[in-house]
């Protein structure tokens, strides 16, 4: 999570350029993905974020998870990777709490998002115990995706296009924001989040690959 002083309104925008068939692979299916975020939420990016971040919060709780079990069947150190994955867990968890709270999905959205966290859970962890390194290359390009949709959305709050309405409480805790804090300053805390994520797993990832 970013703090108030090391946020920025300029989060970087990067793209790591796939090496290799599992590289292409992670990239194509993360690209596949996008395709349908567009098809059914084009223009809505407050309900784009919840299901956005249905997906999002769950890499980090698996890979935690099998981390955590790595380090015990060979009773080694972790290298900080199960605190830094659980944290980023918890992290997505609050982006979709906080725009749950903007958003206000209907029955259908949440049916989706029930829908979608089922899915991508198992999917994933089976992604994960095939290839950890194609999984942490999957959630570095899914944040790559998650920075440039925020930009939008900040983008769209400025042109005046999505009301700048104020912050949910919820967010103004957790980031601990100014109590007249609005949408904007939400957006640019999360979009640092995520770019925090992608550097996080795209290290990871190469890191593997080694």
């Amino acid at each position: 999570m970013s703090t108030t002083d090391d946020r920025s309104t300029e989060t970087e925008q990067k793209h790591f350029k796939p090496r290799g068939l599992s590289d292409r692979i992670a990239y194509r299916l993360v690209r596949f993905m996008r395709f349908f975020a567009d098809a059914f939420f084009a223009g809505r990016y407050g309900h784009r974020a919840v299901i956005l971040e249905t997906v999002a919060a769950v890499p980090g709780m698996v890979g935690g998870a099998v981390q955590h079990l790595h380090a015990l069947r060979k009773i080694k150190d972790d290298d900080g990777w199960i605190r830094t994955l659980l944290d980023e867990a918890e992290n997505e968890r609050m982006h979709l709490m906080t725009f749950i709270e903007v958003a206000k999905p209907n029955r259908f959205e949440r049916f989706l998002i029930f829908i979608a966290q089922g899915v991508f859970f198992n999917l994933f962890f089976l992604l994960y115990l095939i290839s950890s390194k194609t999984a942490h290359r999957v959630v570095g390009y899914l944040e790559e995706e998650a920075v440039y949709s925020y930009t939008e959305y900040l983008e769209g709050i400025d042109r005046g296009e999505y009301e700048n309405i104020p912050a949910p409480q919820i967010a103004i805790d957790y980031w601990k924001l100014p109590e007249d804090a609005r949408l904007r300053d939400v957006v640019i805390a999360v979009r640092a989040d995520e770019a925090d994520h992608r550097d996080t797993n795209h290290d990871f990832a190469d890191q593997l690959s080694k």
